[in-house]
């Protein structure tokens, strides 16, 4: 499988460990940094992998950062991106089955190697459910015309 991965220096170490344990399982993974602990900017590293699976260059994408919030929101901001942040594998699960998630968002400080390597596993094995579920995940990407309120 191609998988992308990117975090924030939070989350470096995590980083270089599940990508080292994904290229081991046989897949071809993309490191798109940072590639140091030094501080940097969350957002630029969850737009660069958002574009790259938005792409098509990846089937799968993973997102790390302090706590998976701040980049789980810049790669959603990306229409062609539904990023779910995961602690346990059931959450990676359904994000997979119900949500078509195709990037997973895990916390480097809340969520510790063993369980980042379960919600990765699950996430990676479970298809996409479709039927009532595709039609949902269509106004993901395409959103109704919002309303500002007079």
């Amino acid at each position: 499988m191609r998988l992308a991965i990117a975090s924030d220096h939070a989350a470096f170490a995590l980083k270089d460990e599940l990508a080292a344990w994904l290229r081991n399982a046989g897949h071809d993974v993309a490191d798109l940094g940072p590639d140091g602990d030094a501080s940097v900017d969350y957002p630029d590293y969850g737009y660069a992998l958002a574009a790259h699976v938005a792409a098509g260059k990846a089937d799968f994408g993973i997102a790390l950062c302090g706590s998976g919030i701040g980049i789980s929101i810049a790669v959603n901001r990306h229409p062609g991106c539904r990023a779910a942040l995961v602690s346990e594998p059931l959450s990676a699960r359904l994000a997979r089955e119900h949500n078509d998630a195709n990037i997973i968002a895990l916390g480097a400080r809340l969520t510790g190697g063993d369980m980042a390597r379960a919600c990765i596993e699950t996430f990676l094995a479970i298809p996409f459910a479709g039927d009532r579920h595709a039609r949902r995940v269509g106004k993901l990407s395409h959103p109704p015309a919002l309303e500002t309120p007079a």
